[in-house]
């Protein structure tokens, strides 16, 4: 089986990242042993042996002496400080990309026993999934264990929010604005309203156009074709952005004034936020879009004008979501979904579950329930995928996935894992022990 074979590949590739990863940590030791034998109190002097031990191995595999530098105290931290997680590499268990996740996440926890609790518990979310989910779930459990309380660590981060310009090839640039993840999100959200407006209403325009054309008994000599918009929804994003940027609001605005137009469409973010911390009972943060945490003071601010709530209930222990309401209606099993969910189900993909398709396991057409444990968000191009091939989906408890491949390789899929807090005996909350 090809995938078998790609499979051995990767873990003999982990295993050769492994010995790369000991032989510069080894350099590395070698010039802190030179550095203490420096008798200058100068730190540029104190340097010199790991800035020139950089530049002779980044001569030798052609890399900058830089990233050679920052390669090698990388490699030195992750062997002192992450001895799980470099056993896991040199097993193949996992590969370069999940270990470097779990230590950018987890470098933050100063308490030596903490810090090996929380490898213990990434490392089995890393060797079933992708590095990206790897890293979401490493950040929400380092976040636990950081010592600086969620908002401390957003007022010092949002000291670095920019903006900044980089040219690239064939006169095009780049602008880059680092800021609040929540203005940043909802930037985007309400582009993308506005974009796909603007595609909507093309649309339209080429569907009238159309019929015009195929009525009977219209002129026989050709009349000149209207203009329609051929950009891509990318395109257009970013053409509105610079109009907003540059003239305060969409210069070219194809929809109906009448009813406000482009400049209507407002944005649109989710965000989940536990009721302790909504109560501030807890400094806990919340979640936006299930992608990215918010600090506690901003989602308490956006609680306060929010028109439409969801209540999550989930299992103390996994934290698995079990039960959803809301107080407006609105059809419970698309939010149960999403909220269990989060982002489309097949292994791999990060397509939010509210931009996915809600598809039946079992087909309905062949007596499968509308039943949320027959039901899963697939995006567009899976859900596609499943019924033109021979891709089948199959339900097991908690939420957990078993696709099964033409070849007839099973590959799970687990729900989002989230960091749940069970009462002490104290009255107090700690983490979940799993």
């Amino acid at each position: 089986m090809l995938a078998d074979e790609l499979a051995k590949l990767r873990r003999r590739r982990a295993a050769l990242e492994a010995k790369e990863t000991r032989l510069l940590a080894d350099a590395y030791a070698l010039t802190l042993e030179q550095r203490s034998r420096v008798g200058s109190v100068s730190s540029r002097e104190r340097d010199m042996p790991l800035r020139s031990m950089a530049l002779e191995l980044g001569m030798a595999v052609r890399v900058n002496d830089r990233s050679m530098q920052s390669q090698m105290h990388d490699a030195h931290e992750l062997i002192e400080l992450f001895p799980q997680t470099m056993d896991a590499l040199v097993e193949g268990r996992v590969s370069r990309a999940h270990a470097q996740v779990i230590q950018d996440a987890g470098r933050v926890i100063e308490d030596a026993a903490d810090r090996a609790a929380f490898e213990r518990i990434v490392l089995v979310e890393a060797e079933r999934q992708t590095v990206p989910r790897t890293k979401k779930y490493a950040i929400q459990r380092a976040a636990v264990l950081d010592p600086r309380p969620l908002q401390e660590r957003h007022h010092t981060a949002m000291k670095e929010r920019r903006v900044w310009v980089t040219d690239l090839d064939d006169t095009l640039s780049t602008l880059t604005i680092l800021g609040g993840n929540v203005y940043i999100h909802g930037a985007f959200n309400r582009l993308t309203g506005q974009g796909t407006t603007i595609k909507d209403v093309d649309r339209a325009k080429r569907r009238e156009y159309a019929a015009t054309q195929g009525e009977a008994g219209a002129p026989e000599e050709e009349t000149a074709e209207p203009w329609f918009d051929d950009r891509s929804l990318d395109e257009i994003r970013c053409d509105l952005a610079l109009d907003m940027l540059l003239a305060a609001s969409p210069v070219i605005d194809p929809t109906d004034q009448t009813t406000g137009g482009l400049g209507a469409i407002r944005a649109e973010v989710q965000i989940t936020i536990p009721i302790t911390t909504l109560t501030g009972v807890t400094g806990s943060g919340a979640e936006l879009n299930g992608v990215t945490p918010v600090d506690p003071e901003t989602a308490r601010r956006m609680a306060g004008t929010a028109r439409v709530w969801d209540r999550v209930l989930t299992d103390p222990i996994t934290g698995v979501v079990t039960a959803v309401d809301r107080y407006v209606l609105h059809p419970s099993q698309t939010r149960f979904l999403n909220a269990r969910d989060v982002t489309c189900r097949t292994p791999g993909c990060r397509r939010p579950a509210k931009l996915c398709d809600k598809d039946h396991s079992r087909d309905f057409a062949l007596g499968g329930p509308t039943s949320n444990d027959n039901l899963c968000n697939e995006c567009v191009r899976h859900h596609t995928l499943k019924h033109a091939t021979n891709w089948h989906v199959e339900q097991l408890p908690g939420g957990v996935l078993k696709f099964t491949s033409p070849g007839g390789k099973n590959y799970d899929s687990h729900p989002p894992s989230r960091v749940a807090f069970v009462p002490t005996d104290d009255d107090g909350l700690t983490v979940a022990p799993f």
